[in-house]
């Protein structure tokens, strides 16, 4: 698997873990209630076509105040896995933070918007930049992925519990 192609797939965890932002808890406090598990499952689609399916398991840690968030995740398909942990935080209606991938050593940054169960995010690493849309409603929350790179899209659902 190319570089960029790892990147994305570290990218596709992130991005499920930063599902939570997109939670309407109020408008402050964008990660309450989201401390826990979550697990869930998704599609990559490839430049050429082919698809795999992901399968992801997610633990997350709210501070106190519910403005950031620490998230470790662990996806996996027939062809490869990886191990995301990333830092989060959300002020004022904005979003950033920082992330890492632990078996490829690929890290980089995330920075957007969230509002009304919503998130807009660019993440961005030294080898890709990806466009990030996050939506929760309930207890579900699901996230697409695009890029012009080798994977095109990704698509991720998890759920608490």
């Amino acid at each position: 698997m190319k570089t960029s192609q790892k990147a994305l797939v570290a990218v596709a965890g992130l991005a499920a873990s930063v599902l939570v932002a997109a939670t309407p808890a109020s408008a402050q406090s964008v990660f309450a209630g989201m401390h826990g598990a979550w697990s869930g499952s998704g599609t990559i689609s490839l430049s050429d076509g082919s698809k795999e399916r992901l399968r992801c398991r997610a633990s997350y840690r709210v501070s106190a105040g519910d403005s950031t968030l620490q998230q470790a995740l662990r996806c996996a398909s027939d062809s490869y896995k990886f191990e995301l942990s990333s830092d989060v935080v959300s002020e004022g209606g904005r979003v950033s933070g920082s992330w890492s991938e632990t078996w490829r050593g690929v890290s980089g940054s995330l920075q957007g918007r969230a509002s009304g169960g919503r998130i807009n995010v660019v993440a961005d690493s030294p080898v890709f930049t990806a466009n990030i849309v996050l939506t929760t409603t309930g207890n579900k929350q699901s996230v697409t992925i695009t890029s012009q790179g080798d994977i095109r899209q990704v698509s991720i659902a998890m759920v608490k519990g």
